[in-house]
């Protein structure tokens, strides 16, 4: 399976960085029909054919998602869709 792994350093307070990946996860859920919820300071989520986790810490955002073959055609669109959103939201 194509993976695509994801290492972002922020600098808002763990709260905030939370609030905002619930954010971002909402509309994930909304336009894409993720399922998932937080364990500790690590959002999983899930669909048919992709399988991941969001984890937080205080200085950094780590993405980890599995494409399933389905998806794995459009690995790059996907990576690239994240990369842009976390730079959106946690400074690039």
């Amino acid at each position: 399976m194509p993976t695509i792994a994801i290492h972002r350093p922020h600098r808002l307070p763990l709260a905030q960085a939370r609030a905002v990946v619930d954010d971002v996860a909402a509309r994930m859920r909304e336009k894409f029909g993720l399922a998932g919820g937080w364990q500790g300071d690590t959002l999983h989520f899930s669909r048919p054919g992709l399988n991941g986790q969001i984890a937080l810490s205080a200085d950094a955002v780590d993405v980890h998602a599995e494409l399933g073959l389905l998806l794995a055609p459009l690995k790059a669109l996907v990576e690239a869709e994240i990369r842009r959103k976390l730079d959106e939201r946690f400074g690039g």
